[in-house]
């Protein structure tokens, strides 16, 4: 089934959804970056959130950056989004893997860790990137952003992530959700809306179950004026270019790279968000020194 991020409201427009299956898409990243099984949960969580934030910035040029870092075997998990439903990201410890926690389930919160912060940056095509940080409170990512929306933009969240792994380390089902109340909605909204999330199942079992985040959107809010705004495809796409890492290569520094020139060297570069390999000869090295070089 296809991934799809669809962007909805119930109740009279009052409850706004944002919602995705990114099975897919989560597949792909953990394939690329050979996540064993927690770490493999805990990045596929990170980019659906990123997909779901994403789907929140309003110009196509905008983008939006996810880290989360608390001290754990993670070593930190870092996703970006835009606007169009695709996303980029990376673990520090792809082969990060702890025991089941106690409730049975890989334990996410265990290998991210709760000393450190959840960082949102927003790139809007200003000077400076906007960025904001709340301390984490679980390490399940969840949680975390539910408190970051009330701490840091004063609006109430219910956010549910969700990440089922095979045995084979493939991915069996992913997705999440999140949902805010609209300014002046009644406050017996969010009891019903409490009351109806407390019956539900997790996010990744639906999706395993129903395949379809149409069904799962309609089991949970269908009876109350769901309406469906519009949909999004969302994917794990990288956009480097040899270009781009030739750059990242310039910025070590002229010394330095005159350095590795001297020495005869050539230079690999490895993109971290795709893994994707980019060599430089000697003889490109030298290309690129005397073009630095006419610029100092």
């Amino acid at each position: 089934m296809e991934d799809k991020l669809i962007r909805a409201t119930a109740k009279n427009d009052n409850i706004r959804i944002i919602a995705a299956s990114t099975t897919r898409l989560v597949n792909e990243a953990v394939k690329i970056h050979k996540c064993r099984p927690t770490a493999a949960a805990a990045f596929g969580r990170m980019l659906t959130a990123g997909c779901l934030m994403g789907a929140m910035l309003k110009s196509q040029s905008d983008s939006l950056t996810l880290r989360i870092s608390g001290g754990g075997k993670a070593k930190g998990v870092l996703v970006t989004s835009y606007s169009d439903g695709h996303v980029k990201g990376y673990i520090g410890n792809p082969t990060a893997d702890l025991p089941p926690n106690g409730k049975g389930k890989l334990d996410v919160g265990g290998i991210i860790g709760t000393n450190g912060n959840l960082t949102v940056t927003r790139d809007l095509g200003l000077k400076e990137p906007y960025s904001s940080q709340v301390p984490i409170q679980t390490g399940e990512i969840g949680d975390d952003l539910a408190y970051y929306f009330t701490v840091s933009e004063q609006t109430p969240s219910a956010v549910a992530l969700g990440v089922l792994v095979n045995v084979d380390l493939s991915i069996k089902s992913a997705g999440g959700f999140i949902l805010q109340m609209m300014p002046g909605a009644d406050n017996s909204l969010s009891d019903l809306l409490t009351s109806r999330l407390q019956e539900i199942s997790p996010i990744s079992t639906m999706i395993d179950v129903k395949k379809n985040i149409y069904e799962v959107l309609n089991d949970i809010f269908g009876d109350i004026d769901l309406k469906i705004l519009d949909e999004l495809s969302p994917s794990y796409k990288c956009d480097c270019s040899r270009e781009r890492v030739e750059k990242a290569l310039m910025s070590i520094g002229f010394e330095d790279l005159k350095k590795i020139y001297t020495e005869g060297k050539s230079e690999e570069l490895r993109c971290n968000f795709c893994n994707k390999s980019y060599v430089f000869t000697h003889d490109q090295i030298g290309r690129i020194l005397k073009s630095a070089k006419k610029d100092l």
